[in-house]
C-alpha cells in the first residue's frame, strides 16, 4: 500500500464520518446540540486545508477537503436554520 493510497483512504474515512451527523440534523430539523463556533471553525479549517491542497497540487487533499467543505457548509447552514428553533421553544 502506497502512502498516497493511505492518504486517500484516511481522507475518505474522516470526510465520510460527517455524513451521519448531517443526515441527523436535517432529518430532525434540529441543530441545537451543535455549537455554532465549532461549525464555523470547522468550515474555516477545512476551507484552508482545501487551499493548501490546491497550492500543493495534492489530489487527495483537494478531493476530500472539497467534499468536506461542502459538508461543513451544509452543517453551518443547518445550524443557522434549525438552531434558532430550539431557542424559541424553550
Amino acid at each position: 500500500m502506497t502512502i498516497g493510497l493511505i492518504g486517500f483512504i484516511a481522507g475518505a474515512v474522516v470526510t465520510l464520518s460527517y455524513i451521519p451527523q448531517i443526515v441527523r440534523v436535517f432529518r430532525l430539523k434540529s441543530s441545537h446540540e451543535i455549537s455554532l463556533p465549532f461549525t464555523a471553525l470547522l468550515l474555516a479549517g477545512i476551507s484552508l486545508w482545501l487551499v493548501y491542497g490546491i497550492a500543493k497540487r495534492d489530489g487527495p487533499l483537494i478531493l476530500w477537503n472539497a467534499v468536506g467543505a461542502i459538508q461543513a457548509a451544509l452543517l453551518f447552514y443547518a445550524k443557522l436554520k434549525y438552531g434558532k428553533e430550539h431557542l424559541v421553544k424553550s
